[in-house]
């Protein structure tokens, strides 16, 4: 099976959970035999700069980039108001990197092109004039949903009719592109369900992000020191900046008037200097950390109020995989069907996140419990290789293609 990757920002380094999600995809689809090869976007927020290729994507047969500025443009972001297109979107539409695709397209004959992300759907004329390839979009999040959750957490009117109306042009996109694709791969089955809803009718499989369970290894020393809690995640990513900023000024106090022995330690790449400069008792900031596990597993308790996203949570399943007990909303655990209490904790209020940490208090000597119910329920449901499995079986069905070993 010859797959072509083609991506809105290069997967690398290996810390957000998109580049996450397809660089674990990946690497399990080249292990089940398929020859992977990547066209991804070279953006100037994400700008790779190295002379060679990280090692982390070797299993790529070939990679190229496109260098392309993404970044919003105040001017052009007032005109679109004018244009029915949607301005999510039209930022990535980018002619050098067509004529990319349609010289590797020309050169090369492909079973699969698959889009991550909604972002790429604009390219799909020039896939099908110049490939016979069948097109799977993997869907990472329904993405107007996102912005439909931050447009409703919005109060300052301007803004939120802005948002509004950004995000009815962005669903209108996503609705008219849905049925266009061979299969649409969502990344949940709830994600799947919602899109037939919007009327998308065609084959549909839901495929979550897989996790390879021998690179998290649990710490539990952890749960023997003084509790404390961890947040991480990318701060250039709205729900996450939303949902930090959200706990730090209507939930974080109130914990640390009950338990001011408590501490918070927040990590993330492209830390926001307005989040550096915050003083804020038992708050430290990290900034971007060298190892995302190493900086897990030094904390038992790991929190991710999310407001807004949809999709899956990659950092929640690998705080999962390394036996970390969980704080996250009902929006964060979309997906992943994981239950309150027994392999992570639920709250979506102030009063329900304070109640959830008085209960990791209360339960110290028996918190590693949840941590390693979570680790072996990641183990068992999120498997990487299984869920690249039931992926590669659909594109046999599709392609019309049998496996070598069925030969």
């Amino acid at each position: 099976m010859n797959i072509l990757l083609l991506c809105k920002k290069f997967p690398y380094p290996v810390k957000d959970g998109e580049s996450l999600a397809i660089t674990h995809l990946s690497q399990a689809m080249h292990v089940l035999g398929c020859k992977m090869s990547l066209l991804a976007m070279n953006t100037t927020k994400h700008h790779f700069k190295a002379q060679e290729f990280p090692s982390t994507l070797k299993h790529f047969s070939s990679i190229e980039l496109v260098d392309i500025d993404t970044d919003i443009k105040i001017k052009d972001a007032l005109l679109n108001l004018l244009s029915k297109d949607s301005y999510h979107i039209s930022r990535f539409v980018n002619d050098k990197f067509e004529q990319k695709l349609q010289k590797i397209l020309q050169r090369e004959t492909f079973d699969i092109i698959q889009l991550e992300t909604l972002y790429l759907a604009p390219y799909i004329p020039i896939i099908r004039k110049y490939s016979q390839a069948k097109v799977v979009m993997r869907s990472h999040n329904v993405e107007h949903e996102i912005w439909e959750r931050i447009t409703s957490n919005t109060h300052f009117f301007l803004k939120k009719w802005y948002l509004a109306h950004l995000t009815q042009k962005l669903k209108t996109f996503e609705i008219q592109q849905c049925n266009q694709y061979d299969v649409l791969a969502a990344i949940t089955q709830r994600d799947l369900e919602k899109y037939k809803k919007l009327g998308f009718h065609k084959r549909g499989i839901a495929i979550p992000i897989g996790i390879e369970k021998i690179k998290y290894q649990a710490e539990y020393a952890a749960y023997e020191k003084p509790l404390s809690i961890a947040f991480i995640g990318s701060l250039d990513w709205m729900p996450n900046i939303e949902g930090l900023t959200w706990f730090l000024e209507h939930i974080w106090e109130s914990i640390i008037a009950e338990f001011p022995k408590m501490t918070l330690h927040i990590a993330g790449r492209n830390t926001p200097q307005w989040l550096k400069d915050k003083k804020q008792n038992n708050v430290i900031i990290h900034g971007e950390v060298e190892d995302a596990v190493t900086f897990i597993n030094e904390h038992p308790l790991m929190v991710v109020p999310l407001k807004s996203g949809s999709g899956m949570r990659v950092k929640i399943l690998e705080a999962m995989a390394l036996g970390r007990t969980t704080i996250t909303t009902s929006v964060g655990v979309e997906g992943i069907h994981a239950t309150h209490q027994k392999n992570i904790l639920i709250a979506n209020t102030q009063k329900e996140f304070l109640e959830a940490i008085r209960y990791a208090v209360q339960h110290q000597n028996q918190l590693y419990k949840i941590g390693e119910a979570a680790e072996q329920f990641i183990e068992k449901e999120f498997d990487n290789i299984s869920i690249a499995q039931k992926l590669l079986q659909e594109f046999y069905l599709i392609t019309g293609k049998m496996p070598r070993t069925a030969v």
